[in-house]
């Protein structure tokens, strides 16, 4: 089961890449701004508690795909590209199995249940 997660979620990351070429931006800036939403665990400088809700919402797919949506409703590439960042960023964690956290523990994701 958890190879076929992978390969699902490895198909996100590349329909994210898709999605990014029909933007008008460089492939380089998409590289940069890759390991920003990993900044999400700074949360855990604070608590566990804190730390899993800022990762969980950085990485969660509603936020993404609400982002992309309200982008494209406004016609807004700015946005657009902030919800492609997030949802690629999200899918090739878990396709390395990096999972939305339990308050309890950075390491106790919901993959790893």
């Amino acid at each position: 089961m958890k190879n076929l997660i992978r390969l699902e979620e490895l198909a996100f990351f590349i329909a994210s890449l898709i999605l990014y070429a029909q933007l008008d931006y460089p492939w380089w800036l998409l590289a940069v701004l890759f390991l920003v939403p990993g900044l999400g665990m700074l949360g855990y400088t604070i608590n566990t508690r804190v730390g899993a809700w800022v990762y969980n919402l950085v990485h969660h797919r509603a936020l993404s795909i609400g982002l992309y949506l309200l982008g494209s409703l406004l016609s807004n590439q700015l946005v657009m590209l902030i919800a492609i960042v997030l949802f690629s960023h999200s899918s090739l964690d878990r396709v390395f199995d990096y999972g939305l956290k339990f308050e309890d523990d950075f390491k106790h994701t919901h993959l790893s249940e």
